[in-house]
């Protein structure tokens, strides 16, 4: 039995010596110079961008992985990881199968034009073959990117940079299925103006996505983020065939968001806590073009609202001079139109103590506002009950509001025939007669 024993103390340490010595002599094999060439170019070949590989290691521990450390695809604006680890299913591995367990990117930096150019790149035909199969892959077959075939897919520290060049720092930890399509995702935002938000993704069953999604994958999407949270279903339908856009489609339901928190750091023109109901879509050729694609409708209140940068009772008891301030609302409701970076406020009612607004206004790509808000003061704030219109212009970060024509010059006669009090009944008046004379008053 010692014989035995002995003998099988032997075998497993020449096992141990052997295996020890060819993963030396595979790592020295990938780590090589004609190895890294080799598989830069047959990246090249499947992503249609220029690659350049730093270091490519093997490591055997926790689990057989392959490592390529300073990635960098030269898209225009380059997309870099530090270092992205291929793990190996080590149970495959024994079987002669190469089957990626998961996939980890860290530190990596993705501008999104760079995105689009190599979405551009991949479906342009650069990194296919001429019939159509991909890089690598048997002629006649259709499969996702290598990067796609992974079970899972863990991010860490990845930044994202929006076409503006604002940064947002997450990570992210997503289960695949055998198409490459998320089966659930967990993210949170660690840096940037979302910073602290947390989304969760699960897809749904085809059923659930009605009729007229049939086909088409979606999912439930929850966020939780500012002390509220934002849920509902979202669709989208990739670019295949002879469809070449991309197409978005959701419903979400927004419950206590308490929108001065939703900026870290920056304060917006409108704090409170914030309910909505909204349908948004968006088609577009590139994933950078959705968001100028995305069209949405949403009805919405926000609860104890304070509005920054104008004092509308003040604006009115100095027939609109008065700048800067705040307003405090116990009621602000309306309805929300968005055009890509276009916003139309409209049926605006908002309601605080004595004072009273109902109005429409309009905030273009370049945050300048246009629009109107007739604000209705009680007697025991002007000594007579008045509405006064004014038109809101400036921008999202200085707004301002002035009287109509029409409601100064009936503000002038106001204060000569009754200072104080005829001010603002003066500029109600005046507006209705406005109306009447824009040809001498414009509008």
């Amino acid at each position: 039995m010692k014989r035995w024993g002995r003998g099988l103390l032997w075998a497993l340490l020449v096992l141990v010596v052997a295996g020890a010595i060819g993963l030396l002599g595979l790592q020295r094999w990938v780590g090589s110079d004609d190895f890294r060439s080799r598989v830069q170019s047959q990246a090249e070949r499947m992503l249609g961008v220029p690659v350049e590989l730093g270091r490519l290691t093997v490591d055997a521990w926790p689990a057989p992985a392959v490592a390529v450390d300073e990635l960098v695809l030269r898209t225009g604006a380059p997309l870099t990881a530090q270092r992205i680890e291929l793990r190996l299913q080590l149970h495959e591995l024994l079987a002669g199968r190469l089957v990626v367990a998961s996939l980890v990117v860290r530190g990596a930096d993705l501008p999104q034009r760079g995105i689009d150019a190599l979405l551009a790149a991949m479906n342009g035909g650069t990194g296919r073959s001429q019939d159509g199969a991909g890089a690598g892959q048997p002629s006649g077959t259709a499969g996702p990117p290598l990067l796609l075939i992974a079970r899972r897919i863990v991010l860490e520290d990845v930044t994202w940079r929006n076409l503006r060049g604002d940064a947002t720092t997450f990570g992210a930890d997503a289960e695949l299925d055998p198409q490459g399509l998320p089966q659930s995702l967990h993210l949170a935002v660690s840096a940037g103006a979302l910073q602290g938000a947390r989304v969760t993704a699960t897809r749904r069953q085809a059923a659930a996505a009605g009729a007229a999604d049939a086909g088409a994958p979606s999912w439930d999407i929850r966020i939780a983020h500012a002390g509220g949270t934002i849920e509902g279903p979202m669709t989208v339908r990739l670019p295949q065939g002879e469809e070449t856009q991309w197409s978005l489609r959701g419903q979400f339901e927004t419950r206590n968001l308490e929108l001065g928190a939703l900026r870290k750091g920056a304060s917006g023109p409108l704090s409170g806590r914030l309910r909505a109901s909204t349908r948004w879509s968006a088609k577009a050729a590139s994933t950078a073009g959705l968001a100028q694609a995305l069209v949405s409708q949403s009805t919405f209140a926000v609860d104890d609202a304070v509005v920054q940068g104008i004092d509308l009772a003040k604006a009115v008891q100095t027939v609109g001079l008065s700048r800067g301030g705040q307003t405090r609302l116990d009621s602000l409701s309306g309805q929300v139109s968005t055009r890509g970076t276009a916003i139309v406020l409209s049926n605006l009612a908002a309601s605080s103590g004595a004072l009273s607004a109902t109005g429409d206004v309009n905030v273009a790509a370049s945050r300048v506002l246009s629009g109107r808000v007739n604000v209705h003061l009680a007697a025991k704030m002007v000594g007579k009950a008045v509405g006064v219109p004014l038109v809101v212009g400036g921008t999202l970060d200085a707004p301002t509001v002035t009287l109509t024509r029409g409601a100064m010059v009936g503000a002038a006669i106001g204060t000569l025939v009754m200072p104080g009090v005829g001010t603002g009944a003066g500029a109600s008046v005046g507006e209705a007669v406005g109306e009447k004379l824009k040809g001498l008053f414009g509008k």
